[in-house]
């Protein structure tokens, strides 16, 4: 069986005709579909600094979206990106919120940006699907195993179209396109080893507690995590220009590992030709002191491991080829300058994550970064932290979402979540 990577748009809507029930949608889809011009009515949810460059870079510039409300929990960031979106149209028409339900309400929002923290995603997700929006969500696209196997659930049960801002399948000039297309047509032969160079897991949040912000509502910047006294390093105060911190703690993200790690382990599972599937066991570092080296071996005896240089290696029985956002490099150089030949297959290539969504959307077709390729990308994440907090060896099992005989591993597959932010099912 084929790669749904190496399939054509043409061949996934002609499956979606044939199976309706996966792309189901009332008949006024299908008719948006025929009408290019015709705009797709988006919300913005999360208007942090991620939430502005896609709107600056992506979803203001393409006039085939028109951004009609978005919400944030920060007065001050909620009411600046409305004036973007509204000097962009000239008029005063966008809508603000702080409770994402309240957004998802709106018969005339087909489709909606989650570019909140990384613990609200799940729950934003499954809302979104239920309410029958479309959806581009921001990596890592969940905080827990459990969760990555709801969002695919909730997206196969409602037919929405879904994209990861997994960018790096679809920009850098194509260059990790290029790698992963080596990779597998075989030019550095069998794959046994991966290297995936990113930071280290989170830690317990123990920050000192500051003086409340005006404006922010701080019990829903928590949401489903533990109530806490409000931290400037978790949601800077008003605007700001850089990534906040609360990536780094285990109540909100996943840590360095799973920021960079949700670009890097992605890049390694769809060189593998992983994309429905996963390692099968689970192993801590050697050197029980480091921040590195837990590691995950596949089926076929690959071994992907965390650490190494930055980005992607992948070591061959006949080559290595390493790949980051500024190099691409192999070991012979004649892999590189050889490329593709006529009888190798290459990947789906698309201009950029955006475009492929605004396109699938009008087609009711896939994308190339879809809820499963997310979720599983993010459960390597999950799968390398639980490596480092645990320090055992473990089974799993990636058809079931499951560890294999052993009851107390899978208590970790999810948290409890506070009272009023339970996950809704999907």
């Amino acid at each position: 069986m084929s790669s749904p990577h190496l399939t054509s748009r043409r061949q996934l809507l002609s499956a979606a005709v044939a199976a309706p029930g996966l792309f189901h949608r009332p008949s006024r889809w299908w008719e948006r579909a025929t009408a290019p011009n015709d705009r797709i009515t988006l919300g913005v949810i999360g208007c942090g600094i991620r939430g502005k460059n896609l709107l600056n870079n992506y979803f203001l510039r393409d006039d085939a979206f028109q951004v009609l409300a978005v919400c944030e929990v920060d007065a001050t960031r909620r009411e600046v990106r409305k004036k973007v979106v509204d000097e962009k149209y000239g008029n005063s028409d966008c809508a603000t919120y702080v409770d994402h339900q309240d957004l998802l309400a709106r018969d005339d929002i087909d489709a909606v940006v989650i570019a909140t923290p990384d613990h609200w995603h799940a729950i934003q997700i499954i809302d979104a699907c239920r309410a029958g929006k479309d959806i581009y969500a921001e990596k890592p696209l969940t905080l827990t195993l459990h969760e990555s196997k709801v969002v695919i659930e909730a997206v196969n049960k409602h037919g929405v179209v879904f994209q990861t801002g997994s960018q790096q399948r679809t920009e850098w000039g194509g260059s990790f396109r290029r790698a992963c297309e080596l990779v597998r047509n075989g030019k550095i032969g069998d794959v046994q080893t991966v290297n995936v160079g990113v930071g280290p897991s989170p830690v317990w949040c123990d920050l000192p507690a500051d003086e409340m912000e005006d404006g922010l509502d701080w019990n829903r910047w928590l949401g489903p995590a533990p109530m806490r006294p409000y931290s400037s390093v978790l949601s800077p105060r008003g605007m700001h220009g850089h990534y906040p911190a609360w990536r780094n703690y285990r109540e909100y993200a996943g840590g360095s590992l799973a920021d960079m790690g949700a670009h890097h382990f992605d890049i390694a599972q769809w060189g593998l030709g992983m994309d429905a599937s996963g390692p099968i066991r689970v192993g801590p570092p050697e050197n029980k002191e480091s921040d590195f080296g837990a590691s995950l071996v596949y089926a076929n005896g690959t071994r992907l491991t965390h650490g190494g240089r930055s980005g992607t290696t992948f070591i061959g029985s006949n080559g290595i080829l390493h790949i980051d956002r500024d190099r691409i490099a192999s070991i012979p150089e004649a892999i590189l300058e050889a490329g593709l030949g006529e009888e190798d297959t290459p990947l789906r290539s698309e201009s950029n994550n955006a475009a492929d969504w605004r396109d699938c959307i009008r087609d009711r077709s896939l994308p190339l970064c879809n809820a499963e390729v997310g979720a599983r990308s993010a459960a390597i994440c999950h799968l390398m932290n639980i490596a480092h907090w645990h320090d055992r060896e473990l089974e799993w099992d990636p058809k079931s979402w499951q560890f294999t005989h052993d009851d107390e591993a899978n208590t970790w597959l999810d948290y409890e979540r506070r009272e009023g932010y339970q996950l809704p099912k999907a």
